[in-house]
């Protein structure tokens, strides 16, 4: 069993910045993709950003220039630096693990409201 921790969200301005962590634990084996979605009120859960275990990376159009992903030394950490926040921005955010066999892990989600 895997269990994925997210830290870091809370309440930020306007064009400011977070960085959020999912620190995974458990029986951690290969792990192929790492990745961050968003629940909006209202909206279906999408994807932000992934990082395979090659090192390539993707992100939604609506973050690409602003986020940023990557991983820790030990490659179970999974951190989203997020600058130049919007309001629009506002959502749970949830980390995702899924492994080469194909299992797949969630955090519980992690809170970032942007407002002034």
């Amino acid at each position: 069993q895997v269990q994925l921790v997210e830290s870091g969200g809370g309440l930020v301005q306007p064009g400011g910045s977070l960085r959020l962590s999912c620190a995974a634990s458990g029986s951690i084996f290969s792990i192929y993709t790492m990745g961050w979605y968003r629940q909006a009120p209202g909206k279906q859960r999408e994807l932000v950003a992934r990082i395979n275990s090659g090192g390539s990376t993707n992100y939604a159009d609506s973050v690409k220039g602003r986020f940023t992903i990557s991983r820790g030394n030990a490659r179970t950490t999974v951190y989203l630096q997020m600058n130049s926040l919007k309001p629009e921005d506002t959502a749970v955010y949830y980390c995702q693990y899924i492994m080469s066999s194909g299992i797949r892990y969630w955090g519980q989600g992690i809170q970032v409201t942007v407002s002034s």
